[in-house]
C-alpha cells in the first residue's frame, strides 16, 4: 500500500471527525468505552451575556477542565472557584473520582491549588518564560 504524508493548518471537518472516531474506537477496544460527555458551566450577566465559563468533559471517571475563563472585571470574586465547585459536583454525579486541569498562568495556578488541586507535572518554557503546570484533584 502506497501512502502519502500530508501536513495542513486547515484540515477538513470530516477528516478531523474521522480521526477522532478512529482513535475513540481504538481506545474503546483497548480500555473500554470512555463515556465521554461534555461538561460546560456558564456565568451570565443580567443581559444573558457570558461573563465566565468552563468547558471540558468527563471520561473514564475523570473531569477534564480544558478551558476556564472569567471576565477581567469579575476576577477576584471566587467565580472560578464557584464554577469549579459546580463542575466537580456534576462530575461526581456522573461517577467521576478525579479531576484534571492545566495552566501556565501563575494566578490561575494559585486559584486551582486553593481549590484542592495538586500539581503532578510541568513543562518548562511552555510558553517561553512560563511553565505549564498539570494538576489533579481527587473527588470525594
Amino acid at each position: 500500500m502506497k501512502t502519502t504524508l500530508e501536513i495542513t493548518a486547515e484540515p477538513l471537518a470530516q477528516d478531523l471527525a474521522f480521526l477522532g472516531e478512529s482513535l475513540s474506537a481504538f481506545n474503546d477496544a483497548d480500555v473500554g468505552a470512555s463515556g465521554r460527555k461534555p461538561l460546560v458551566v456558564f456565568v451570565r450577566n443580567e443581559r444573558g451575556v457570558i461573563v465566565a465559563g468552563i468547558s471540558g468533559y468527563t471520561a473514564w471517571g475523570w473531569l477534564y477542565v480544558q478551558w476556564l475563563w472569567v471576565d477581567e472585571k469579575l476576577r477576584g470574586r471566587r467565580i472560578a472557584s464557584d464554577m469549579l465547585d459546580a463542575a466537580e459536583r456534576e462530575a461526581m454525579g456522573r461517577g467521576c473520582h478525579g479531576a484534571l486541569i492545566d495552566t501556565f498562568n501563575p494566578t490561575a495556578l494559585k486559584v486551582y491549588e486553593r481549590q484542592g488541586y495538586e500539581p503532578f507535572g510541568s513543562l518548562p518554557d511552555f510558553p517561553v518564560g512560563r511553565s505549564r503546570t498539570f494538576l489533579q484533584k481527587k473527588l470525594a
